[in-house]
């Protein structure tokens, strides 16, 4: 008896959960800092582009994540793409901290930068041993552009029907 009371308790808790908004709540944020980076199986060039500021961009509030982040990276891809660089693999990193994102964009260009190759077999196991043609992306050349969850989010409105 005391087990399907149990059980009883856990079903009712489980449904208190998901009615009080178990939900992930979405916040935009003043200010974001993103920078892309994109790499190819096929070669040994890496593109990175400006650390960029993009203001009204959507977290996930609990998690700090980047909401709808595959939207941005596929920009960059798109980009790559209509400039003859197709089948890259581009990720964006993101802060909504200035000298975070700086510090994460030093951090993994160091770590391909020709400078970082392997000098000795002792260093350091994610020492990079090739070298990489690194290309910069200007913020001239590219810019993301902010995805606007709200809009997503909303239902589509049936438009009226002219006659």
């Amino acid at each position: 008896m005391s087990q399907m009371k149990s059980l009883k308790y856990l079903a009712v808790a489980l449904l208190v959960a998901l009615a009080t908004g178990a939900e992930a709540k979405n916040i935009q944020v003043p200010h974001l800092y993103m920078f892309g980076f994109s790499a190819s199986f096929q070669d040994s060039t890496l593109y990175f582009t400006d650390i960029q500021d993009i203001p009204g961009a959507w977290i996930d509030k609990k998690t700090k994540f980047l909401k709808e982040r595959e939207n941005y990276s596929y920009q960059l891809k798109n980009y790559l793409t209509e400039q003859g660089q197709p089948n890259r693999v581009c990720m964006v990193i993101f802060s909504t901290k200035k000298a975070k994102a700086e510090k994460k964009y030093n951090k993994l260009l160091k770590r391909y930068s020709s400078n970082t190759k392997k000098k000795k077999k002792n260093k350091k196991k994610h020492a990079v041993s090739t070298a990489f043609d690194i290309k910069y992306i200007s913020q001239d050349e590219f810019k993301f552009e902010r995805v606007d969850i709200q809009e997503e989010e909303q239902p589509q409105q049936s438009q009226p029907q002219q006659q």
